[in-house]
């Protein structure tokens, strides 16, 4: 196996189990012996296929077995599952490469990641699944035009679980807003005018000056830099310059997004150690009171709001998914149909009858019942039928047994709920019901990735190497250790190192399709 196929230039690090549980694995226990959720799969003989499965992990603690134990059952299946920390997914990703310990089903965590796997596909280190698809009853409704997308050559290695196409915005203490007189803000200017607004006017009333405007976290990506940029008009990784196609970093607009962002370093308005920061420190920051600014993925706003009111009781969030930038429209970034891809390594799934066994298990998770107890729970102790509709707790110690016993499992789902006949959520929390108008809005400014559907096989070998280039140059440039000449040289660096082939690569595809 070659070893070196992802994160080229890095150092493999293998992370150590510690009482911090940074890995996090569970064997689930139940020996169920139920019948097989689909045709073709685990319950070929009455002893339960064995299953392991690597997949990130959303909250704090693994799930207990109260749901799994159901899923095993119906599945006829053991499983053996590694919960691994959003914030330390991708090295551990790159640990089970190096020693070859990948399990038979692995997440990749989502598209980035999945995108540094493109190489090995095809090496022939993954099955190639596609032409097994048709024979599931519920695989086969995937949607073809997801598949695509998510194809390396053409061809499919993985099942995708499906994300609204775009998911981003602001959230803001709306509470805050009101008290200093602030509307939502509609443009880059309102929003900054926000931040400033929020570390200067004592927005929390305790007389000190302990809060700031923008929490933010080391990622250009999901943090707060990459939706920012779509509203100054950057495009969504590529973009046509003259015909021809260039990466976003050498747009006019990402170097307006940086001079933003050092701004706000400048003026205190974002937590200077942003290039650092953890997911979970970073959501830290906002829950906590210290910062009045949250842009990113605008689901989390209803969570947030439930967490924040425990200690914060005068806690009210909104949110706003339309900002206005220098270009006069309205854009946000968008992703091809999928946030996340279960892939089947060669190395743990050995044959052709096996790989049938693990493909049922996963039919058996998009049948509706199986697809609501993974969504949902156990009707009646994790939600409950109304009108048709799965409605949600809110009673705080019901929702604390739900984030324990339900929401980390929504990890292992595939699919989704435009290709599984399940339960619909019932929303009546007028936050929710926002967020979710707003997501649904967000389809209808798209700034969509023009070479989602195509394949560099530069970019494949040496992009994570390549990325870092650019990643650098940009912290380096926000925080003030470098001017436009020194991040232009970064460009150049990268153009050298194997950027012009990139360029090329993907320009001779994008000509073809135009």
């Amino acid at each position: 196996m070659n070893r070196g196929f992802l994160f080229a230039g890095r150092k493999a690090k293998v992370l150590p189990l510690t009482c911090s549980a940074l890995l996090l694995t569970m064997t689930a226990c139940s020996q169920g012996t139920g019948s097989p959720a689909s045709s073709g799969g685990a319950a070929d003989s009455n002893k339960p296929f064995e299953l392991s499965i690597m997949t990130v992990l959303h909250t704090p603690e693994v799930p207990n077995n109260k749901v799994l134990s159901r899923i095993e059952e119906k599945t006829n299946t053991k499983l053996k599952i590694s919960w691994v920390p959003n914030g330390a997914y991708e090295e551990k990703v790159n640990s089970a490469i190096a020693t070859e310990t990948l399990p038979m089903a692995v997440f990749a965590g989502n598209i980035a990641i999945y995108n540094n796997f493109k190489s090995s596909m095809r090496d022939g280190q993954f099955w190639e699944i596609g032409p097994y698809l048709k024979d599931y009853k519920y695989l086969s409704n995937l949607d073809p035009a997801v598949l695509k997308n998510s194809a390396v050559d053409g061809k499919i290695y993985g099942l995708y679980s499906s994300t609204p196409l775009s998911r981003q915005g602001v959230i803001y203490r709306k509470d805050w807003a009101d008290k200093l007189g602030l509307a939502a803000p509609q443009t880059l200017d309102d929003l900054y005018l926000m931040m400033r607004a929020f570390k200067d006017k004592d927005p929390d009333g305790d007389g000190k000056a302990d809060t700031f405007g923008l929490a933010d976290r080391s990622d250009l990506v999901y943090g707060a830099f990459k939706t920012v940029a779509s509203y100054f008009g950057t495009p969504n990784n590529w973009g046509e310059k003259d015909g021809r196609l260039e990466p976003e970093f050498m747009f006019p607009s990402y170097m307006e997004t940086m001079n933003f962002f050092r701004k706000l370093v400048d003026e205190g308005l974002i937590n200077r150690d942003f290039s650092v920061t953890s997911k979970s420190d970073h959501e830290a920051l906002f829950k906590s009171g210290k910062a009045g600014v949250f842009i990113g993925c605008i689901c989390a706003a209803p969570g947030y709001e439930r967490d924040m009111v425990k200690t914060m009781p005068e806690t009210k969030l909104d949110v706003v998914n339309r900002i206005m930038g220098p270009t006069g429209k309205h854009g946000v970034w968008s992703v091809p149909g999928y946030g996340n891809v279960v892939l089947f390594p060669k190395t743990a799934v050995k044959t052709e009858e096996e790989l049938k066994k693990v493909l049922s298990f996963f039919d058996g998770l998009m049948s509706p019942e199986l697809y609501n107890l993974v969504s949902y729970g156990i009707e009646g102790e994790h939600y409950e039928l109304v009108e048709g509709k799965a409605k949600i707790p809110t009673d705080p110690a019901k929702v604390a047994v739900n984030d324990r016993e339900v929401r980390p499992i929504l990890s292992l789902r595939v699919g989704g709920p435009e290709t599984v006949a399940g339960l619909k959520t019932l929303v009546d929390n007028p936050l929710q019901k926002k967020t979710d108008e707003s997501m649904e809005d967000n389809s209808k400014i798209l700034i969509t990735d023009p070479t989602a559907a195509f394949s560099s096989p530069t970019k494949d070998k040496n992009g994570v190497p390549l990325g870092q280039i650019i990643t650098d140059a940009t912290y380096l440039y926000i925080m003030g250790k470098i001017d436009e000449q020194g991040f232009q040289a970064a460009v150049e660096n990268w153009r050298q190192k194997g950027g012009d082939a990139i360029i090329s690569e993907y320009n001779e595809q994008y000509a073809k399709f135009k």
